[in-house]
């Protein structure tokens, strides 16, 4: 009995070790990890707490890099991923209502349409997709807000002001504009 248990062990104790072998990284492979490039435009996230809602943006945040933003690069009155790279996401853990509409708990994409004088915040309900799949038909809410001017922003910034206990603010910075919407959370 003893010989037919080795006879079973060495193999199983041979694949084993191929098996760690194989999953443990050569130094080539350790160097490759070190050797990724940053991205351009980084990633970022931002949340806060309103009441009892966590809203959250996660999005990345290009810069001005010397260039001529809205109305150039974003062109006016059409529809902007706002920011750089897989689409911004704008999430809430219930619901509220933004500008004075409602809108459900969930995660959702978030575009944008820029303009001189009105913005056009959209809420799109396919959240995980590529910055530039928007459409138009799988939108949960549209609200026009007035951009404002504000001292330069290099890099794309999303922030909370003005946050009580029912409401807050989330502004937009970027290049010379502020772009707020008021998020409230809903009543029971």
């Amino acid at each position: 009995m003893p010989t037919t248990f080795l006879r079973l062990l060495t193999p199983l104790f041979s694949l084993g070790l191929l098996a760690f072998a194989a999953a443990a990284p050569t130094p080539a492979a350790a160097q490759d990890r070190g050797t990724e490039e940053p991205r351009t435009s980084p990633n970022a996230a931002v949340s806060q707490t309103i009441g009892t809602t966590e809203v959250r943006l996660t999005y990345g945040r290009p810069q001005v890099n010397d260039r001529a933003i809205f109305g150039d690069l974003v062109p006016y009155n059409e529809v902007w991923r706002t920011g750089a790279n897989e689409a911004t996401t704008f999430s809430v853990s219930s619901d509220v209502t933004i500008e004075g509409e409602s809108l459900s708990a969930g995660t959702y994409s978030l575009y944008t349409i820029p303009g001189p004088n009105s913005w056009t915040i959209i809420f799109n309900n396919v959240a995980d997709q590529w910055g530039t799949q928007y459409d138009r038909s799988a939108d949960a809410l549209r609200v026009d807000v007035s951009p404002e001017s504000a001292p330069p922003h290099e890099m794309m910034t999303f922030g909370f002001e003005q946050v009580t206990s029912t409401s807050g603010t989330c502004v937009l910075y970027w290049a010379d504009a502020r772009v707020p919407f008021e998020i409230q959370e809903a009543e029971n």
